[in-house]
């Protein structure tokens, strides 16, 4: 089992400051990005997205299902965008764990973000990722309070690491241990609260006293188009809400300035986050 996302970027939150300095400054097309509120239920929507730029670069976006099955058909098609787009940039999701030593077993152990980057060593192509966790973290904790959003992180970790790895209760338990013991300097300032595993089972507790554990938090609280009082999450979902639309902002802003300075831009990025950002990035890709 892999140790949890943001325990591998831990010496990138130690920089916050520096993190957030790095983002990029506002421009007239954030207010074109879709919000999840605004969003039509059962409306068709496209996973993915391709523009050339007026600056002469292109970018080829492509949002996957998160699957680390190497049978999904999924994987196919992102290769077969890949090779068409030749990029000269890959961007992916999450943190740079690396590749394996074949393409059944990176996708077996990384999925889709893992994948691409196998794709991108073989073509020799450099890769960044789509994600900046400081300056996230750094958004987030000027809006939500301390204790919920630690609890957040934790909980959602576990209910990844469940559901994606089939990690065990005793797994989850261990890797959560390993993120406390470091949350200090993965998440600044969150070391006052929930220190220890005892101490996240009261804070659970506290919000959510029906007798549901908190390794098998379900999936449904994380989704940023729901609302926790239809699932049950208490605040789970907003707080997920405003994670993903911090990432859309960043996400599309970093693809547009590199396909505005020439590059031919390839990503892959959870499918939801295509429609979200596709009319910001039509806005940016047509200014030169």
């Amino acid at each position: 089992m892999s140790f949890p996302n943001f325990l591998l970027t831990a010496a990138a939150l130690a920089c916050t400051t520096a993190a957030v300095a790095q983002t990029l400054p506002p421009s007239p097309c954030d207010q074109q990005l879709v919000s999840y509120g605004a969003r039509k239920p059962g409306k068709a929507e496209s996973w993915n997205f391709s523009r050339n730029a007026a600056g002469g670069g292109s970018l080829t976006y492509f949002g996957a299902e998160h699957s680390q099955s190497p049978q999904h058909e999924q994987f196919a098609r992102i290769k077969q965008a890949f090779e068409a787009s030749k990029p000269t940039v890959v961007f992916f999701e999450g943190p740079n764990r690396g590749v394996d030593s074949t393409e059944a077993a990176t996708i077996s152990r990384l999925g889709e973000s893992g994948y691409v980057r196998y794709l991108a060593k073989l073509h020799n192509v450099p890769v960044e990722s789509l994600d900046n966790p400081a300056a996230e973290y750094s958004y987030l904790k000027e809006r939500i309070d301390l204790e919920k959003l630690k609890l957040f992180y934790l909980l959602r970790e576990a209910q990844r690491l469940r559901l994606r790895t089939g990690a065990s209760k005793e797994q989850i338990v261990k890797a959560t241990e390993a993120m406390l013991a470091k949350s200090a300097q993965m998440l600044p300032g969150s070391d006052a609260v929930i220190k220890t595993v005892p101490e996240l089972e009261a804070a659970y507790r506290k919000y959510w006293p029906d007798g549901s554990q908190w390794w098998e938090a379900p999936a449904a609280w994380f989704d940023p188009k729901a609302e926790s009082a239809s699932t049950g999450g208490q605040f789970t979902n907003e707080v997920n809400r405003a994670s993903s639309e911090f990432r859309n902002l960043y996400m599309y802003r970093k693809l547009a300035e590199k396909a505005q300075a020439g590059q031919r831009v390839f990503a892959v990025v959870g499918r939801d986050h295509v429609p979200a950002q596709a009319p910001a990035l039509d806005c940016a890709l047509a200014k030169k």
